[in-house]
């Protein structure tokens, strides 16, 4: 399981809980790939902190990996990217990233730099991108 991935624009790194209070920002501006404010309605920063400590969890235990998006050398959170090994017939994981708001530019190009680090790094043999068109 590969520790993260670095591009100009963007930083992969895995999600904890020290990221509580920049991923919840970023969270309430999520975007849909069609640009579509999506936010986190209802969403309190106490939940978001007992979702980031799953996150981090299943993580350590191999199950799921959670990966904030940062700005090079940064904190800010620009959105997120998630693997979900699964037993679906045909697929050896499902992936979902998102961008927040005022990084919709980015949306696309966090897409194609995730799906190819997936093919390229990871034992998947197949991977299912819900909501895309992969």
């Amino acid at each position: 399981m590969p520790g993260g991935l670095d591009t100009e624009h963007f930083r992969l790194r895995m999600l904890s809980v020290r990221d509580v209070l920049d991923d919840f920002e970023a969270i309430r501006e999520r975007v849909e790939p069609d640009g579509t404010l999506r936010g986190a309605p209802g969403l309190t920063l106490e939940q978001n902190l007992v979702d980031l400590g799953w996150h981090q969890k299943e993580f350590q235990l191999r199950r799921s990996f959670a990966y904030t998006v940062v700005v090079p050398g940064d904190r800010r959170v620009l959105g997120c990217a998630y693997i979900y090994p699964t037993d679906e017939p045909g697929f050896g994981a499902r992936a979902h990233c998102w961008v927040r708001q005022n990084a919709f530019e980015l949306d696309r190009p966090l897409f194609e730099a995730f799906r190819d680090w997936l093919e390229r790094d990871w034992p998947f043999t197949r991977v299912a991108y819900p909501g895309r068109d992969a």
